[in-house]
């Protein structure tokens, strides 16, 4: 299952990128390349992959290349979303050594961090090839890196849940709570109060909830830590009345088995906040 990647507005790379490098060269500059190499020096050099994955975040290279240097050129030759082995080059890298020295970690840290990300929901997509059910993040990520860790889900083959609190109704188990316990009231009281384009999703921990909840159509349903045997019997008792979730707890082990029981999407948050980084490094020519 695949899905179209649109690229990320240059604008937020680019705004991004300046902010780490302000961090990683403070106000004296990078101390060990401009005491060591001429200022006149070139070379070149590639970004290569040191394990499996797949590949998100070359435009961050790109942008860190180019705020330090207007003669780095960057050729990149593997696009976000392919999968790599150890050794693949995945960009060419050549101009002033200095700028290119400098960028480096900034331009690798981002693309490792978002490739970590891509590479394990790539995983997860193969774990349920075949089946049509979607693989989404959550709202579990980097504060200030949002809008990148959700592309790289999607470079991985994967599809993003809400972006935040302000672009979808998600009933938690708390805002239950905190109108007394009533699925239907909460639902009903979001419908009142929202616009007409917006979408209203409930959490349900019990097929008890579910049934409470179904008379007043949610639009989506998040089956919480359910066992695959309820799973089964909350996909049944839905209907195709509303989109059903699943979540909580979902690893490798048991992707599969939880989207054989015929939801429609499964959500992990820890495809954003817990996904290793993908080992990158920058070999001189």
């Amino acid at each position: 299952m695949t899905t179209s990647l649109t690229p990320l507005p240059r604008p937020l790379i680019t705004k991004a990128v300046q902010a780490a490098l302000l961090e990683d060269l403070g106000s004296t500059g990078d101390l060990t390349s401009d005491s060591t190499i001429p200022e006149d020096a070139v070379l070149s050099a590639s970004a290569v992959s040191r394990q499996n994955g797949t590949i998100a975040g070359t435009d961050f290279l790109i942008a860190a290349m180019a705020e330090l240097s207007e003669d780095v050129s960057v050729e990149v030759l593997v696009k976000d979303g392919t999968k790599v082995t150890p050794g693949t080059i995945i960009a060419q890298i050549s101009g002033p050594a200095r700028a290119i020295l400098s960028g480096e970690r900034v331009g690798l840290n981002f693309m490792g961090h978002l490739s970590g990300i891509a590479t394990a929901t790539r995983n997860i997509v193969d774990l349920i090839e075949g089946l049509p059910v979607r693989v989404t993040c959550t709202r579990k990520t980097t504060p200030g890196l949002r809008a990148f860790e959700k592309y790289a889900v999607r470079s991985g083959g994967g599809h993003n849940h809400r972006f935040g609190l302000y672009d979808g109704v998600m009933l938690k188990d708390n805002h239950i709570a905190a109108v007394g316990g009533k699925i239907g009231k909460a639902i009903d009281q979001a419908r009142a109060n929202i616009g007409h384009m917006v979408k209203i999703e409930v959490e349900v921990d019990t097929l008890a909830q579910l049934q409470e909840a179904l008379p007043h159509k949610p639009d989506i349903i998040l089956l919480d830590n359910m066992s695959l045997t309820e799973l089964r019997e909350a996909v049944a008792m839905i209907d195709g009345n509303a989109i059903a979730e699943a979540s909580g707890g979902i690893t490798y082990e048991t992707a599969r088995a939880i989207a054989e029981t015929g939801v429609d999407v499964i959500s992990l948050g820890w495809l954003t906040h817990s996904a290793p980084c993908l080992d990158l490094g920058l070999d001189i020519l």
